[in-house]
This record gives C-alpha cells, structure tokens and sequence, in this order.
C-alpha cells in the first residue's frame, strides 16, 4: 500500500512539474530556454520569442501618414509643371499652324554626334505669342529609308517658348518633326479632370450563386447605399469595391470585365481641343530636312549596358530597325544561353505579356503549362526542363481594364508577389504598370508603385543578388479618347516613376523613349520594338 501511495505521490509531483513548464513556455519561453541552456533555434519559436529577435520582420509596416506624405509630394511636383492655364475662347489657345520653329546656328551639313537646337515659338491661332508654357509636345527625327528615328528633348521656359534639342546619331539626309500633341490650355483641362472621378471605366463583377450567375457594379471607389463587397490589400491599403449580391457572399467573386462610361469632366469648348484634327499637329512645316555627313569624328567607347545605369535624354536611336543605347552599348547576346537556369518572372499589362508571347516564339523549346484558366488575360506558365527555364507572365491587380471577361480568382497586387518572392542571383523580375491606370485619378498609380517600390526594398534586402528591371509604358494610338487614355497621362505617370525608383538598383527599359523613336503609336508595338526591348533586358541579366 505503501509503494502504491509514493506512485501516487510521484504521478502527482510529475503532473505539476509538467504544468509549470508548460505554463513558463506559453508565459515567457526566453526565460526557460535561458535556465536550461538551450539554443534557440526553431523557427516556429522566433516567431513568438520577440525580445530574441530585434531584427526588422520580413515585412514591417509603413506608416500610413508616410506613404500619404510622399504621394502628396509626387503630386505637388507634377502640379508645378501643370499650372492652371486660362481657357477662354479655342483662338487663345496654342496653334500649331502659326508657332514657329527656327533652327539655331543653321548649316549646310551636320556631323554625327552633333547637337541640332531648335527654338519653337509659340503662338495662338490669332498669331499672338503666348506669355506661358505648358504646351505637351513631341519631337522626333527620323530618316525612314534607313529606318532610323530618335527622340528630341523639349525644354519648356514656361514663356511660350521652347528649347528642343536632337543628338545627330547617324549620317544621311534626316528628318525633324515637332508636334502638337495638346496645347497647355487642354493639358490643363485634363490635368483638372483627371483629379475629379473614378467613373470613366465602369467594371461588372461576375458572381457565382448556385448554379447561376450575377453580376454587380464594382469600382475603385462606389458612391453607393448598398452594401459593399471590399476586396482589400490589408498591408498596403488598396481596395476594389463590389456592390454585394443579394444571393450570394462577397468570395464568390469569380470574373470581371469593364466598359467606358459616358462620363465627362470637360466642359463642351474643353472637349473642342481633343477632336482627333487638334492632335498631334506638326509645328515644323515643310523645312524639315538636313544633311548629316560621319565627318571621321572619333566614336567614343561605351561600357555594357548593366543594372542601375542613368538613362540619357534621348535614352538611344533606332537604326535598321534595332536599339542603340546612347551612353551604354549592347553585346549580342544568345537568349536560351542567357536564360538557361534562370526564373523570369513578368508581371504587369499586356504589354509586358507581348514578351511572354516573344519568348514562346523564339525559344522552341519552351513548353506552355496549362495552368486550368481562361481568356487573354489568363496566367501563363512556359518551361524547358532540360535547360532549367521557366518563364511565366502574371497580371497585376485591380484597376485592370478589359472588355473581355477575365478571371479574378487569383488577382493579386504586384507588392504581395514580391513578398512571397524567395529571390536570388537567377530569379529575375520585370515589372510593366501604367495603361490601365490612365483613366483614373494619378494618386492610384503613385499608391500602387509606391507599393511595389516598398515591396522591392524588402526584396533586395533578404536577397541582393535578385535582378530587377522596369518597363515604362509605351505611347499609344492618337485617338479622340483623350480624357482616359492620352499619352498625357502616360507622360506624367512616366514622371512620376522615375521619381519614384531613382534610388533602387535596378535596370529600366524606356520603353517611352524607344516607342517615340521608332514612331509606334500604338498601345502593343510590332516585333521589332519588342525584340529591342529584350535585348536591352538579356544584357542587364547576361
């Protein structure tokens, strides 16, 4: 009876020395594995042993008010190159027809490397010289028979007058062209009005309810008494709103597409400037050629075009179809060579999708995944097991226009893939926001690259050796859809990039700059343009 009653006593004494050390690991783990010696080294306990680890979190927060400041400060730089204009009658605004450009220091023959100035006068269609500037123009050289452009810098004196210097990059006869896109009485209109509204792009949720389908009003913002649906980016703020279906809960979301609204915020004499007649008129004239001769001028050396390098104004040339860099050279590169063992991961619009469809055509031995989705904006997965390559093209997240239905089941913002990016010396990202955020007020696209800039920092300070290249948009089709799709508006989000990641080291491809030399108005460029894209992008990596 004895022997059983120590059994008892020892059970007893076990079951409290159990509950105490259980208790002083939930209650504070450091102190015990302090007592006892113990390393810490599991990774499921870092993560509540907060003392131990003063290091900052894979992804720690930025204050809300930080972002906020920053955004307003983009947005106040921009609003000091688009001051209000006055508008009072369409004679007062900036004509083409009666501006004038004069070459400064004319000569009979140009050499290659020269700088050719112009200075551009302008003046409104009642012949008066403007007292501002403003004006939104695009210059551009060219000799078509050698298939050769380039683009010019514009230097605006906000006097009505202009500064716009050509780099004379090849010989042979050449010529200039300075357009009007708009005058600065319409950049300031659409300046204006794209502050104003979310609405100009109307998107219809799909919902599945049963075996049925509904459909609702979603946006980036709903002025709305119903209740709403919100799809929120939790750590960086963004949301998308759904106007809720009355059968069926806020997950069931499955596809969207959008439509333009017939919403405006010009007034009818602002609207005069964007019939499609007053864009992009040429300002000068019929004496527009010169000669440039090589005059055996010593061509200065280049390095490799690499990561982190300072673009130029004009950032190069097209020659015979093909980009030249102007302060950097490209090496011929072999493209299943430069991407044999590496993962290159595409996100964005469709025209960073327009690489995918590239590589797919050039490399046969490539093999597309089905990844069990639909449509034009479906993810896309392309591999070769052998050479160890894998490609894929992700869309970014809402606003992402389309009359199309596509999938939403997995959209995601662009920050959140970067997040969950592992990341090393052959993991290669390239990043293409901007078509689709025209339309709306330009906080959204600062907000969002902002994001992703946040997003890329962390990434680069886990792993340094990640290779990361931005594509910029490219103009587009010169239409009478201004108020929501002008080259405008890609111009000041163009800014606003450059502003935003001049401090990390990646690589960018202008594809701005390079769409304006080849003279491609157009929103997906032909083969040419895209293979010198990637070019430049095969050197950053190779």
């Amino acid at each position: 009876m004895k022997t059983m009653a120590n059994r008892k006593s020892l059970w007893v004494l076990l079951f409290i020395v159990i509950f105490w050390v259980s208790f002083t690991v939930f209650r504070n783990p450091i102190k015990l594995w302090t007592v006892f010696k113990l390393p810490v080294s599991f990774n499921r306990w870092n993560l509540i042993m907060k003392s131990s680890c003063p290091a900052v979190p894979p992804n720690p927060p930025v204050s809300p008010k930080e972002t906020e400041l920053r955004i307003r400060e983009i947005l106040e730089k921009l609003d000091k190159k688009i001051p209000p204009r006055p508008f009072t009658h369409l004679n007062n605004t900036t004509s083409a027809t009666h501006s004038t450009a004069t070459i400064l220091n004319p000569r009979d023959t140009y050499c290659v490397g020269d700088q050719l100035d112009i200075l551009v006068e302008a003046r409104d269609h009642l012949r008066n010289r403007k007292g501002y500037g403003g004006d939104f123009l695009r210059a551009r050289m060219s000799s078509p028979a050698l298939k050769a452009g380039a683009s010019g810098k514009v230097t605006d004196f906000n006097n009505g007058t202009y500064l716009v210097s050509f780099t004379l990059f090849w010989e042979g006869p050449v010529s200039l062209s300075i357009l009007l896109m708009h005058p600065s009485e319409g950049v300031s209109a659409l300046w204006r009005a794209r502050k104003q509204g979310y609405d100009r792009i109307v998107f219809s949720g799909q919902f599945v309810s049963g075996a049925s389908q509904v459909h609702t009003e979603c946006a980036l913002a709903l002025n709305s008494s119903a209740e709403l649906c919100q799809y929120l980016d939790a750590q960086d703020q963004e949301a998308f709103y759904c106007v809720k279906p009355p059968n069926a809960p806020c997950a069931a979301l499955t596809h969207m597409h959008s439509k333009n609204k017939e919403v405006s915020y010009l007034s009818q004499q602002e609207r005069s400037l964007f019939e499609r007649s007053n864009i992009g008129v040429e300002i000068m004239g019929k004496s527009n050629m010169i000669s440039v001769s090589k005059c055996n001028k010593a061509v200065p050396v280049k390095e490799k075009c690499k990561l982190g390098m300072v673009s130029s104004i004009p950032s190069g040339h097209v020659w015979k179809n093909t980009w030249t860099p102007a302060s950097c050279s490209l090496a011929p590169i072999k493209m299943k060579e430069c991407l044999r063992g590496k993962f290159i991961h595409l996100m964005g619009d469709s025209t960073i999708r327009q690489w995918m469809e590239y590589f797919k055509s050039k490399i046969n031995t490539l093999r597309s995944v089905d990844l069990h989705e639909s449509g034009k904006l479906q993810h896309q997965l392309a591999v070769d097991l052998d050479e160890k390559i894998s490609i894929q093209w992700q869309k970014h997240g809402y606003p992402l226009i389309g009359s199309l239905v596509y999938s939403v089941k997995e959209i995601e913002n662009i920050a959140r893939i970067i997040d969950r990016t592992g990341g090393e010396k052959n993991t290669v990202l390239v990043i293409s926001l901007g078509q689709h955020f025209r339309p709306f007020p330009i906080d959204v696209f600062i907000r969002r690259a902002l994001n992703v800039h946040k997003a890329l920092q962390r990434l680069l300070l886990r792993s340094p050796d990640t290779l990361v290249v931005l594509k910029t948009e490219n103009i587009r089709e010169l239409n009478s859809d201004v108020e929501r799709f002008s080259d405008f508006h890609g111009y000041t989000q163009y800014l606003a990039l450059k502003d935003i990641f001049q401090d990390l080291n990646v690589g960018v491809i202008d594809a701005w700059d390079m769409t304006i030399a080849y003279g491609i108005n157009n929103v997906h460029p032909p083969e040419d343009v895209v293979r010198s894209q990637i070019n430049i992008f095969l050197n950053y990596i190779c």
